[in-house]
């Protein structure tokens, strides 16, 4: 099984030895994301929804890359740091996925790598035949 790397050319993914996505075979692995440019600046500051907004952009761009799409995508795990705003990232998912409907989880975390996020999501994905 053929395996590919693809890679958002952040600093974090070197040094701590992770790929944004993985695909092996008709699977693809998309790494928790959060809202951080290229440069680590926190998109959408204390707004989970634009959080959620600006990851599932970065989530969909990777999945791309790996010969996915949005479409492909078979389960979703979101992890909020507080509850609270489990509506406001929970309507951004729908946005994206209202049709898709993966299978989905979100669970409260304690904290996120930075105090300024909010939200962090990876997804899985099975590549369909479109044929």
């Amino acid at each position: 099984m053929a395996r590919k790397i693809v890679s958002s050319g952040t600093r974090w993914e070197r040094e701590y030895g992770y790929a944004r996505a993985v695909r092996a075979g008709d699977c693809v692995y998309v790494a928790g994301t959060t809202a951080v440019d290229d440069s680590g600046a926190v998109i959408g500051r204390d707004d989970p929804h634009a959080q959620a907004k600006a990851i599932l952009e970065k989530i969909e761009a990777a999945l791309v890359q790996a010969g996915a799409s949005m479409r492909d995508v078979v389960r979703t795990r979101i992890f909020v740091t507080d509850m609270g705003h489990a509506d406001a990232v929970g309507r951004a998912h729908g946005e994206k996925f209202g049709e898709i409907r993966p299978a989905a989880t979100m669970v409260q975390v304690v904290k996120l790598i930075d105090d300024q996020l909010l939200v962090e999501i990876e997804v899985d994905a099975v590549i369909q035949d479109r044929g």
